[in-house]
């Protein structure tokens, strides 16, 4: 099997998945986007994603992902930078993405802020929640607690658009759990900034549990284009 058939039945299968849980969730399964993580992958496995329908694509190494985006200009594509993002690293991120899923500290946003406000269009981006009960750095993310008070810095911030909210369910733990609790936080969210409806949540081994609560936005990899060797 080439690339392109392996990629093609490898999305079919996904897709297939994903309007299943929609059916099961009683939702459009046009309400729900799959971002497709291409880290790692050659900017020819993203031609055949395009090929195949898919506008959206995930990355998290900023040097390859500025590169591919350059390379790949002309393709209708959105790329959005997933993984945490040092400050240091703003100026850079924010020449070749559409959306950044992991503002998690008013540094970041300062920075984003900084680099942005020539920018045709406002940077979206989303606040990464921590749902994890015993929080660490390793993943990043912001305590619930302080939500609304990074959602305003973002707003007053002038390149900056505040589309939703991210999170990762955390490692051992019950999915339906976390994403209940991102779903809460993103209805107080939406209730503060009506405009903020984006909920970045599900991968590869969790997406159906994220598609019952709500996630607009699914950062699937591995399903669609396999494992590295």
């Amino acid at each position: 099997m080439n690339r392109r058939d392996e990629i093609a039945a490898n999305l079919a299968e996904v897709n297939e998945q994903i309007e299943a849980a929609c059916l099961e969730a009683n939702r459009a399964v046009e309400s729900v986007n799959l971002v497709v993580v291409t880290k790692t992958w050659p900017s020819s496995d993203i031609e055949i994603l395009v090929e195949l329908g898919i506008t959206n694509v995930g990355e998290n190494r900023d040097q390859d992902a500025r590169a591919k985006q350059q390379e790949l200009a002309h393709l209708p594509l959105t790329w959005h930078a997933i993984g945490q993002i040092q400050t240091n690293k703003a100026r850079s991120v924010a020449t070749w993405a559409d959306v950044v899923h992991s503002i998690d500290r008013p540094e970041l946003i300062a920075a984003f802020d900084r680099v942005t406000q020539t920018r045709e269009e406002p940077l979206e981006v989303l606040i990464q929640i921590d749902l994890d009960p015993t929080p660490t750095d390793k993943r990043g993310g912001i305590a619930p607690a302080h939500m609304l008070d990074l959602a305003q810095q973002i707003i007053d911030a002038n390149g900056l658009n505040l589309a939703g909210l991210m999170a990762v369910a955390p490692l051992e733990s019950d999915p339906d759990v976390a994403f209940a609790q991102l779903q809460k936080h993103s209805i107080l969210l939406q209730q503060h900034y009506p405009e903020a409806t984006v909920i970045s949540a599900g991968m590869s081994q969790d997406f159906q549990n994220a598609i019952k609560y709500g996630a607009t936005h699914l950062r699937i990899g591995s399903l669609v284009l396999g494992h590295r060797a």
